[in-house]
């Protein structure tokens, strides 16, 4: 606890930090929710991304096993750009997912398969929900942090700035009562004084 000192004006500084405090907390608080309910938002995009993930893995090598063919379709896809962008959620800069452009890599038709054509089509999709997932992984990396730092704000507020500025207050009351007591002590004394040398 920092030292105080014991004087009206101590009193007043202290009781407008406790103002301010009351006035912020909601605010952190109503942020700390926000962010809450963010992170809850983003981990159910992010199971519902890994279960079509898997959905789309599993489609696409029960094809090529159909077929019987080990061909590397990951050579015949790349990605030229990702075309990504930033929205504000709570204070926080969040990253997004805008599209995805591939290169168009050109393969002999004789030597590959009929098939391989809708095989690239699925590798491209399972790559954007790849990129998808990762974003939003990023996501709640970011948010989560930002709830961390904003929940040691609020429990900072709550549990020690509120409670000590109050407890300052009370310290300071007590001591300025009893100096205003002991002014009137002295004042009755001093008057009681006079009254007998009179």
């Amino acid at each position: 606890m920092a030292k105080i000192k014991f004087t009206k004006n101590e009193l007043k500084k202290q009781k407008d930090e406790l103002k301010r405090f009351e006035r912020y907390l909601p605010t952190l608080v109503l942020k700390k929710q926000l962010l809450q309910m963010e992170i809850r938002q983003v981990e159910v995009q992010i199971q519902e991304k890994r279960l079509e993930r898997e959905n789309m893995f599993a489609e696409l090598m029960c094809w090529i096993h159909v077929f019987g063919e080990e061909i590397n379709l990951v050579e015949l896809v790349k990605i030229k750009e990702a075309d990504l962008s930033s929205t504000n959620i709570a204070g926080v800069d969040i990253p997004i997912l805008r599209g995805i452009m591939f290169e168009k890599i050109p393969y002999d038709l004789m030597v590959y398969p009929l098939w391989v054509d809708r095989g690239i089509k699925k590798l491209k999709e399972i790559i954007a929900v790849d990129m998808e997932l990762a974003v939003l992984e990023k996501q709640a990396d970011l948010l989560g942090e930002e709830l961390r730092v904003t929940t040691q704000r609020v429990n900072l507020f709550e549990k020690v700035k509120i409670p000590e500025a109050k407890e300052n207050i009370r310290r300071i009351n007590i001591f300025l009562g009893d100096q205003q007591t002991a002014a009137v002590v002295r004042g009755k004394m001093s008057k009681s004084k006079l009254v007998r040398g009179a």
